[in-house]
């Protein structure tokens, strides 16, 4: 009971000290987490819109739940219990492969999972489904690895909010069957099933992932240890300014220091692990160091725009350290201290560095302009990509309180990574030509011009693509019960034969 206790407080400690931003009122909105209280249930939120469905099930989960809550209390209901099931998985797969139920051993993988840079600089930087993957990916591996094919489920569908979360948590489900033939189509069947918000719009002839941005979404180096250590410390992400200030300081050389005591339990760890860290990592290290072909294949590879921030890659590692963790730790109270020192020194100011998420005010004309607007899609003239609000530079929010026609256009570094919307362009051009019935014609029913607001009539775009999204949105959701339906039928069927 003790051990449980004591278990439970660290977890919780654990993941306080990384969301507490997020108890205040008001919208999340944060570089790129933008995350109102009601968001529109529009074609870019289902996944059908004119630019890559990045966002998809995820934002139309929120416009979804937006209306009947607040979707930023969902937003933060996810986080939280994604990180103590997170919490959860890391000391289950530390007690599955020490064999024990020895405290020290799960407090250590605990650690490694839920505070480490790669969870602090994608929270600052507004990747909070992508965290949420972070933290589940050692419990999928766990139910993976044991067969537990009703927590594999769970952890696949949460992990699978967006595109890359997909991505990540099949790899790592499929991966950690492979010694169970049995369950290989099973994960890769319930895999399929959670990539369709995304992967139907793909394949229906949407948008390109873009192809630019190799430079620009590279990973970067840190200060003392370089690119290499950075990543060896699951840090190193593209953007500095989302790098915690004791990362620039030096203490990423802990990260390093962490990695290598980790090393000493390689010979113990399950392969498919150890397998999974050294793909992540050397995604991550080929972007670095061979940039040519990296442009290259943006430019001509589909698909592989999943690449270009190649960084989130390192992520794979996270169930290795997890359990090379509890295995270092194993019977060793100094070690099992030591791993959990290394892991907090390397980035100590994660509670300061993540005060940045706090909540701030929605500012009510976007509710003005969505009423106005109706559910038909909105042209602003002088739109861009990302906006300065409130002394935050973040994704224009407009794109989510409205079906906004976006820009598209984004640059990084001075570096065009995505090319302008060829809608948006055609609008503002037919709009200042004069040519209202061109605006109208590219399926535009209000424009907002230096700030004034013309409405053009016409009616929301409610066409099969809309329905479509809908339908794949609501099957996303049904997931977990059309899979527990099916895992209860067998039991029926004995039950009913006795």
């Amino acid at each position: 009971m003790i051990r449980r206790t004591v278990l439970t407080a660290w977890s919780v400690l654990c993941v306080g000290v990384l969301l507490w931003p997020l108890v205040g009122a008001g919208a999340l909105i944060q570089r790129d987490m933008v995350v109102l209280p009601h968001p529109a249930l529009s074609l870019s939120a289902l996944g059908f819109g004119d630019l890559p469905a990045r966002g998809a099930p995820q934002d139309g989960v929120l416009a979804l739940a937006g209306m009947l809550v607040d979707a930023s209390v969902l937003a933060r209901l996810l986080l939280l219990l994604a990180g103590l099931a997170g919490a959860a998985g890391a000391a289950a797969l530390a007690r599955h492969v020490t064999g024990g139920d020895r405290l020290g051993p799960q407090l250590a993988a605990v650690t490694v999972t839920i505070v480490n840079p790669f969870v602090v600089e994608r929270l600052v930087q507004g990747h909070w489904s992508l965290v949420i993957t972070a933290w589940l990916l050692s419990g999928i591996a766990w139910a993976a690895l044991t067969g537990n094919l009703t927590a594999l489920t769970a952890g696949l569908w949460a992990a699978s909010l967006t595109p890359s979360g997909a991505v990540l948590g099949i790899a790592v489900a499929v991966a950690c069957s492979w010694h169970r033939p049995r369950q290989v189509p099973a994960a890769a069947g319930i895999g399929l099933l959670v990539t369709l918000p995304w992967l139907v719009p793909a394949l229906l002839g949407g948008a390109g992932t873009g192809a630019g941005g190799a430079t620009a979404f590279a990973p970067r180096a840190e200060h003392l240890v370089g690119t290499a250590g950075a990543l060896l410390g699951l840090g190193g992400i593209w953007n500095g300014t989302a790098v915690p200030a004791s990362r620039s300081a030096g203490f990423a050389v802990f990260g390093v220091l962490l990695a290598v005591l980790l090393a000493a339990g390689i010979r113990r760890c399950p392969r498919p692990l150890l397998i999974l860290a050294g793909t992540g990592f050397g995604i991550a290290l080929g972007w670095w160091l061979l940039p040519g072909a990296a442009t290259w294949s943006l430019a001509h590879v589909p698909g592989a725009g999943l690449l270009r921030d190649a960084q989130k890659y390192v992520v794979l590692a996270v169930p290795a350290f997890a359990a090379l963790a509890a295995l270092v730790a194993d019977r060793r109270v100094l070690l099992a201290g030591a791993v959990i020192l290394l892991a907090v020194l390397q980035v100590p100011d994660a509670p300061r560095a993540v005060g940045v998420l706090q909540p701030v005010p929605a500012d009510p004309a976007w509710t003005r302009l969505a009423e106005v607007a109706d559910g038909r899609d909105v042209l602003i003239t002088d739109a861009g990509t990302i906006i300065t609000y409130r002394g935050r530079t973040v994704v224009d929010p407009r794109s989510k309180a409205l079906p906004l026609v976006d820009p598209g256009a984004l640059r990084v570094d001075g570096e065009l990574t995505d090319a302008p919307n060829p809608r948006w362009v055609r609008g503002v051009e037919s709009w200042r030509g004069g040519d209202t019935d061109g605006v109208r014609a590219a399926g535009i029913g209000v424009v907002v011009d230096d700030g004034a607001v013309h409405d053009l009539g016409g009616s929301p775009r409610r066409d099969w693509r809309w329905w479509l999204g809908l339908g794949l949105t609501g099957s996303w959701l049904a997931v977990p019960v059309l899979t527990a339906v099916l895992r209860r039928a067998p039991a029926v069927r004995r039950t009913a034969r006795l």
